[in-house]
């Protein structure tokens, strides 16, 4: 097997980085990743197998930790007692969130990536699995607080899966927007407490 050359692999990841930022995963080019990173597209099918590939070395590592992080902060907060919960759920849920967009900002070319590049991929419906998990720790939460909880009910069921999908995209777009993470912190707040005040009058336990 030939040796790989130390540096190339780094060199393909940032040239590709910025290949797939201008012109999206369908219409991102090998050979023009190559020539930039001083290589072969060879090079990039023994050590990515194909774009596909490439991409997924890029924004994968990305997504998990998104999704860890996310889980995590579920966790910890149903492992409190559902008087706690119904106490703390606010301002939990604000420092859960002002965490993840810290997260997001850290990792901002990517998520970039993850939201308008990455059709064609994957990784296009990402945000679906994060909806998911939400919906499904609202459930326990509903539970444990004393809401209504009727998970044969469609209609409570999708309007949860509608409300929350909305949410995200919400947050989301404090990266497509472009703005500051201090900005992004404020809007994310205000977002919350829109979504709580609307989850309020729906679901109410009264």
């Amino acid at each position: 097997m030939a040796k790989q050359i130390e540096g190339v692999y780094d060199r393909i990841l940032e040239c590709a980085r910025t290949e797939f930022l201008e012109n999206g995963y369908t219409d991102a080019s090998l050979r023009t990743i190559a020539s930039a990173a001083g290589t072969s597209t060879n090079s990039i099918y023994v050590r990515f197998r194909d774009k596909e590939g490439l991409f997924c070395a890029i924004v994968e590592p990305v997504v998990n930790g998104m999704t860890q992080r996310f889980i995590e902060i579920q966790e910890r907060f149903h492992q409190m007692d559902g008087e706690e919960q119904s106490e703390e759920m606010i301002d939990y849920a604000q420092d859960g969130m002002k965490t993840l967009v810290d997260y997001m900002y850290d990792h901002f070319d990517e998520f970039l990536l993850l939201l308008d590049a990455s059709h064609g991929t994957r990784f296009h419906n990402f945000v679906d699995e994060l909806v998911r998990i939400e919906v499904d720790y609202t459930y326990k939460y509903m539970e444990a607080t004393g809401y209504p909880r009727k998970i044969g009910d469609a209609l409570t069921e999708n309007l949860l899966h509608l409300v929350t999908t909305a949410y995200f995209e919400g947050i989301f777009e404090v990266i497509r927007h472009g703005m500051s993470r201090e900005e992004a912190q404020e809007y994310i707040v205000l977002l919350g407490k829109y979504h709580h005040t609307g989850f309020e009058a729906i679901f109410s336990r009264e």
